[in-house]
């Protein structure tokens, strides 16, 4: 069967890319400002192809996922998805991902090339999480690996690509940004409870439960504007990082339909990985905004 570009860009659920490319450009703006505060020089061209490069990895890293759920089962009854209804084959969804893979490869060796070989660490833990994801995701440990390849990895990685040296303060953007990454997972892993543990797949939603599990996403949705508020007020962000409460309507908003799940049903729980994605979407970007005015304005 015959598949236009449209129909493949689909595959990779591109929805799901300000997860990863947001990490890595907020992280670009932070040590943009971090430069401007110590006079330092910033390798802007490797700050631009870490962003694009993260999300060839994640495409890849989605259509490999996807194939270890259609083999699963996890999947099944979902007429939408091209593995399930049949407009694509497993095979197909292979080859694509690794080319995506070795796409991303190439522009990090690229990098790599430009700030010097210790970036290697960032490139060997972010590709090893990326093809074995899913594997850890059916033992519980999805959240954590999010965590690791979607914010701590990549935010350390492009640190080393802008200025060639790893630099912890960093650091500071990883929970803020990563609890809203990993609940995009938690979400869906929340409303899929039942049909994983038909699946015979373990997530920490399982674990603890769906009412636990909602609290916990409401946690993650919420927490990262007191955390930005607390950085702020410690020096570590400027000021102008406050911006990001504009988004907290969003994220109360998510969190209320999260919640209302205790008496309406998981089904209130489809829209809200996706729309969790905008949350992300928005609360990086305004960051990232935030560091590059503070980096140009002072």
């Amino acid at each position: 069967m015959k598949h236009s570009v449209k129909d493949w860009i689909l595959t990779t659920r591109p929805w799901s890319f300000p997860a990863s490319a947001m990490p890595v450009l907020a992280t670009f703006a932070y040590m943009t400002w971090v430069c401007s505060l110590y006079d330092m020089q910033i390798d802007w061209v490797s700050g631009i192809l870490a962003v694009v490069g993260i999300v060839f990895f994640h495409a890849s890293g989605n259509m490999l996922s996807d194939v270890r759920d259609y083999k699963k089962g996890v999947d099944k009854g979902l007429d939408h998805m091209p593995l399930v209804n049949g407009s694509f084959k497993p095979q197909e969804y292979v080859r694509f991902s690794l080319i995506l893979f070795a796409i991303g490869l190439c522009i990090g060796f690229y990098i790599m090339s430009r700030c010097g070989w210790p970036l290697l660490y960032s490139a060997v833990y972010g590709a090893f999480f990326t093809l074995t994801y899913a594997t850890f995701k059916y033992f519980a440990l999805g959240d954590l690996v999010i965590l690791l390849s979607y914010a701590i990895i990549p935010i350390m990685g492009t640190t080393y690509a802008t200025i060639s040296e790893y630099y912890t303060p960093a650091l500071v953007l990883a929970l803020p940004i990563g609890l809203i990454t990993v609940g995009i997972l938690h979400v869906n892993n929340t409303r899929d409870i039942e049909s994983d543990r038909a699946a015979g797949i373990r997530t920490l939603a399982m674990l603890i439960g769906r009412k636990a599990s909602l609290k916990l996403y409401a946690f993650e949705v919420l927490f990262p504007f007191l955390l930005i508020i607390a950085t702020v007020c410690c020096g570590w962000l400027p000021w102008y990082s406050l911006i990001v409460l504009l988004a907290a309507p969003k994220a109360w908003q998510n969190a209320r339909i999260v919640m209302s799940a205790k008496k309406k049903g998981a089904e209130v729980l489809a829209p809200i990985d996706a729309a969790t994605a905008q949350l992300q979407l928005i609360f990086s970007l305004l960051l990232a905004v935030s560091l590059f005015a503070a980096a140009i304005i002072g």
